[in-house]
């Protein structure tokens, strides 16, 4: 659901939406929860308590220092030359790790219960590049009417997801 989430900001924030946008965000973040909860099986019980520890708060700093840069750009009024794409180059690599870090707790506990993950993994795949296919060009029909409301939009839910994700843990 934080792949889905971010799907729908990132469609807000994007002037135009193309094919090829809407491939590499459900490729990458497909790729990305397919792939950690394998190396989260493969790391085994050894970093449980060390990854367990701190991937919340990684998750948290990625997505509010995004979140935190498209409401500056918003706000500021900072020219559409200079917003960078979501879609592309290590933004994109940055939010599929930050929103797969809870895969690889579950890799974790599935190496703990002794499960196989890779039939789980591919699903897990699959089912979030579906579902940021379908959030990508939602939010993308939504930012086309919202204009600069859609950026600021897209900023909050993005740090919103972080504070989410620190609460979770926290609590």
């Amino acid at each position: 659901m934080d792949a889905f989430a971010v799907s729908i900001a990132t469609g807000m924030s994007l002037p135009v939406l193309t094919y090829r946008h809407v491939f590499r965000l459900a490729f990458h973040f497909g790729l990305f929860q397919s792939l950690m909860p394998v190396l989260g099986w493969m790391a085994g019980k050894s970093l449980a308590d060390w990854i367990g520890a701190y991937d919340h708060w990684i998750a948290f700093c990625l997505l509010a220092f995004i979140g935190g840069r498209m409401l500056w750009e918003a706000c500021t009024g900072g020219e559409e030359k200079s917003v960078q794409d979501p879609t592309r180059g290590w933004l994109l690599v940055t939010l599929s790790i930050a929103t797969s870090l809870d895969a690889l707790a579950v890799g974790l506990t599935m190496a703990f219960l002794k499960v196989l993950v890779w039939g789980p993994s591919l699903v897990i795949g699959l089912i979030t590049a579906s579902l940021v296919t379908i959030g990508i060009r939602s939010g993308h029909r939504l930012g086309g009417r919202c204009g600069k409301w859609a950026q600021i939009t897209g900023g909050l839910v993005l740090v919103a997801i972080g504070v989410r994700i620190v609460i979770s843990h926290t609590v």
